[in-house]
């Protein structure tokens, strides 16, 4: 059985994350979904939220796991049976920092392979920080999130 980690922090998760994880599923038996707790960032979503969001979003996969986790991700990944990490690159800034990871992940454990998967055009444009962004000033992400997404975002720049 092929087992894949998709991490990140999705805080929101995005059409292009979910672009990335459609494309992904079909590729592995099983795709476990990593939400990192990163205690370096200030999320807008609690780990739950977004564990939640994506589960919601993802529900049509069947082959999709979603989880959280802190540490490295070589060891997440060893303790889920996962050979290879899953990222998404929208531009070349994206692999230059994304190359950076993998060569690190491969050095910490040389059974972890990563896949870059380039993200469709039509969410080239798309990133968590963008549609907050756009979310906070009331606009419009109808074609940047699902609507559940959307409907979070909505409770969360209310209060």
């Amino acid at each position: 059985m092929s087992i894949a980690v998709y991490p990140g922090s999705f805080d929101p998760v995005t059409y292009g994350h979910i672009d990335i994880i459609e494309r992904s599923a079909k590729v592995f038996d099983k795709l476990i979904i990593a939400v990192l707790v990163n205690s370096a960032k200030k999320p807008m979503f609690t780990t739950q939220e977004k564990v939640d969001m994506i589960r919601k979003v993802t529900s049509h996969l069947d082959n999709v796991e979603v989880m959280s986790f802190s540490g490295l991700l070589v060891d997440f990944a060893k303790q889920q049976g996962a050979s290879v990490s899953v990222r998404g690159l929208r531009a070349v800034t994206d692999f230059e920092y994304e190359i950076q990871i993998a060569q690190t992940n491969a050095r910490l454990d040389k059974d972890l392979d990563t896949m870059f998967f380039t993200t469709s055009i039509e969410y080239s444009y798309v990133s968590s920080t963008i549609v907050k962004e756009i979310a906070s000033y009331h606009g419009d992400v109808s074609e940047m999130v699902p609507p559940y997404v959307q409907e979070c975002l909505e409770k969360k720049f209310k209060s």
